[in-house]
């Protein structure tokens, strides 16, 4: 898969990209990333100005930003557009983007994009949160690990990204390792049995409980089973 980042701050790329998931995905061929400076397509280097109708704040040109757009768009590009007016972005997207050969990323910066960028695009809207930050880099990179830990081949245990927290739509169970005892904490008995029916129907009612408590608004009730009706029974029963 390839990543097209548009941005004014190419430099902040430099030092994530050669670090963990996302290091591995490129050296083993899996993704390539590519940063183009929205700036290379302007006649002075100014990629913002004031608003229209007056207001705090710059805006991104939309001259630079559609040139930027336009070289890198190939037949099977998929334009997104990072914007707190933008979609959440969630681990189904992330699963649905991991599909395409070619995402385009645009980074705002300032008070915003021109709208004329969306119109004429017609960009993917996506946000990673309700909060601002000064611009779309740490947004785009975070889009960047979550689709390519997702691809074949980029983590060594496929597993490992099968079971993580929102797969399912749940919260992750808790996760232990050595040593067994840790400052009078002790892991649960039943990760110790070895018996294996035992310990997913641990993690499940934990994961259960979790999502219950942590993030209520995501319990996908639709989708129970019977079986996670009978564990929250069990939960709710103590």
């Amino acid at each position: 898969m390839k990543f097209d980042i548009i941005s004014i701050f190419p430099d902040f790329f430099t030092n994530p990209l050669k670090c963990g998931i996302v290091r591995i995905a490129q050296e083993k061929g899996i993704i390539t990333v590519d940063i183009t400076n929205p700036r290379s397509f302007t006649p002075d280097g100014k990629v913002d100005d004031y608003q229209f109708g007056g207001g705090a704040g710059m805006i991104m040109k939309p001259e630079p930003l559609i040139r930027s757009i336009r070289k890198l768009t190939k037949k099977q590009s998929h334009l997104i557009q990072l914007t707190p007016k933008g979609i959440p972005y969630t681990q189904k997207i992330a699963r649905k983007l991991s599909k395409e050969k070619h995402i385009i990323i645009v980074c705002g910066r300032y008070k915003g994009i021109d709208e004329r960028v969306s119109d004429l695009c017609k960009p993917m809207e996506l946000s990673i949160g309700d909060y601002i930050l000064s611009g779309g880099e740490v947004a785009a990179f975070a889009l960047i690990e979550s689709i390519a830990r997702l691809l074949p081949g980029t983590l060594g245990n496929r597993d490992s990204a099968e079971s993580d927290s929102f797969v399912d739509t749940l919260l992750d169970p808790p996760r232990y390792t050595r040593p067994q005892a840790y400052r009078h904490k002790i892991v649960p008995e039943v990760l110790r049995t070895g018996n294996h029916a035992a310990i997913a129907r641990f993690r499940r009612k934990m994961s259960l409980l979790h999502t219950l408590e942590k993030r209520p608004d995501i319990m996908p009730l639709e989708t129970f089973s019977l079986q996670d009706l009978d564990i929250l029974l069990e939960v709710i029963n103590g």
